[in-house]
């Protein structure tokens, strides 16, 4: 289901849809776990740190609590990758697992002997407000993110950077995946950028 962006009401409308859609499919309740782009503050209660900055600032375990009338789970859906990835996945077996996300943002999470390890912010493993290392000149400063900072690198590689950068190079308003499609089927624009993408890593 697309996200309802902006809009805090609707999205928690349309997980209740979700969660009462499947328990129709599948004849029984069940309980709600949600992996989301931030975390929470274990001093507030609050979401905090979330690229979907509709959830900045609200209660939302509390809230999906009371409109899908259980208890809900929350987490910052890197931890939630990293530790499937640690227990039936590629990094099954280790010790030490760190999964990295690459989307609407760029995050990270970390599992230790089978636990997440969130730290005392809540955002332990999280790299994409790191600075973007080695930048060229004209990478400098570097876009403006959400976070207030410039030149994280979520800015420059997650899908809203993509699509940043193809429109700072071709002028078109197009989403990720749609420059995706089009540079596999030969699109020129979408095949060309400007970012560090479209070129070699290293100093």
């Amino acid at each position: 289901m697309p996200t309802p962006a902006g809009d805090y009401e609707a999205q928690l409308a349309a997980v209740r849809a979700l969660v009462r859609g499947i328990e129709a499919e599948v004849g029984l309740p069940g309980t709600v776990g949600v992996g989301i782009p931030g975390t929470m503050s274990a001093a507030t209660g609050l979401i905090k740190n979330a690229n979907s900055t509709w959830l900045i600032g609200r209660p939302l375990d509390q809230d999906l609590s009371r409109v899908l009338e259980r208890p809900v789970r929350v987490m910052n859906d890197a931890n939630c990758l990293a530790v499937s990835e640690a227990t039936d996945g590629a990094g099954a077996g280790h010790a030490v697992v760190f999964a990295a996300i690459l989307g609407t943002g760029v995050g990270g999470g970390i599992v230790v002997d089978g636990r997440p390890l969130a730290g005392i912010n809540g955002i332990a493993g999280e790299w994409g407000h790191n600075p973007l290392p080695w930048p060229r000149d004209e990478e400098r400063p570097g876009p403006v993110c959400y976070c207030g900072h410039s030149g994280c690198i979520e800015t420059f590689c997650s899908g809203t950077g993509l699509a940043l950068d193809h429109r700072t190079v071709t002028g078109r308003d197009w989403r990720g995946e749609k420059i995706v499609a089009a540079a596999a089927e030969g699109d020129e624009g979408a095949s060309r950028g400007g970012g560090p993408l479209c070129r070699p890593a290293g100093p």
